[in-house]
């Protein structure tokens, strides 16, 4: 029972501690968003368009950010229905926004803070599976956007780097999240055994 019971709050802390890192990404998706938006626009209709995203992600952002400063943080499910949407977001905003879409692209940085973010808060299955989604995501939609990639070594070089790229991001951030993890056992080991806790001491 006090296996479980440790897991489970384990698991707690890494929703209450990590989602803090997902919440700030997403501002500054929001904010560059905003930017993007006010630089690159060429009509009232594009304006119009772009800020439905960004009024979107700022109301589910103000919930998930007012719920974590009252201490009533969301819960795992919907952190991961909000990741969800973040990458289908950033990836119709690669596949349709502006001249340059598809590898062309330069919105594709957006999916780096979601994945470190998704990492620090997940566990490794599902920051391995959430990395995999997005990595298919943005390759599938590079290929449907600009087939003609296929024929040029120099795009497929390309796309390989920003995939790999994008992988060892997702890999860095549940690395460091396991390391987080395995210091919160040994300094409540510490704390069980009477050792002095280093952190809190």
């Amino acid at each position: 029972m006090e296996q479980v019971r440790t897991l489970a709050q384990e698991n707690a802390e890494d929703i209450f501690f990590g989602q803090v890192v997902l919440i700030w990404a997403r501002w500054f998706f929001i904010l560059a968003g905003i930017v993007l938006t006010l630089w690159t626009a060429t009509s009232t209709n594009e304006i119009t368009f772009s800020v439905l995203f960004v009024v979107a992600l700022m109301a589910m952002n103000f919930f998930l950010h007012g719920r974590h400063l009252i201490e009533k943080p969301a819960n795992a499910k919907l952190i991961l229905v909000a990741a969800i949407l973040d990458l289908l977001i950033i990836t119709a905003i690669v596949a349709t926004w502006g001249i340059r879409i598809g590898l062309q692209s330069q919105f594709f940085i957006f999916y780096y803070p979601m994945l470190l973010g998704f990492a620090f808060v997940f566990p490794r299955r599902a920051t391995v599976l959430y990395t995999t989604v997005t990595l298919i995501a943005y390759a599938a939609i590079c290929i449907v956007v600009s087939p003609e990639i296929l024929g040029s070594m120099g795009d497929i070089k390309l796309l390989i780097m920003r995939l790999i790229t994008l992988a060892a991001i997702g890999g860095l951030g549940t690395y460091y999240w396991r390391i987080q993890r395995e210091r919160r056992r040994m300094t409540r080991n510490q704390d069980v055994t009477g050792f002095r806790n280093p952190v809190t001491s």
